[in-house]
């Protein structure tokens, strides 16, 4: 059964930091990548941060460059999304997506809830 599970999210004073965590089971994490989205109030899904598979590239949106810092551990099987910095508009659910680089599969999670508010 495969699964994606979010937590870390909560609320938070603006300039505070929170560390997103999304542990995978039920598929070899490692041949994945993985992808942050977050969707806000009647707003569309949008990518916050990615990691390749096995070279361990990434890349942000523009909004969260210097803020934010996406990682993974493989042998935890979990993708970690560390916001430092944030701001109100970063208040959102944030999900966690697993794309296969060999096979047309991707899984997403539930979400968890970002607030920044004072």
């Amino acid at each position: 059964q495969v699964q994606l599970v979010e937590s870390g999210g909560g609320l938070v004073q603006p300039g505070g930091s929170l560390r997103l965590s999304c542990a995978a089971s039920g598929f070899t994490f490692s041949s994945y990548a993985m992808s942050w989205y977050r969707q806000a109030p009647g707003k569309e899904r949008e990518l916050v941060a990615h990691i390749t598979a096995y070279d361990v590239r990434t890349k942000y949106a523009d909004s969260v460059k210097g803020r934010f810092t996406v990682s993974r551990d493989n042998a935890k099987a979990t993708v970690y999304l560390q916001m430092n910095n944030l701001k109100p508009e970063d208040t959102a659910v944030y999900f966690c997506k697993a794309v296969s680089s060999m096979l047309p599969t991707l899984y997403w999670g539930q979400g968890t809830q970002v607030t920044v508010s004072s």
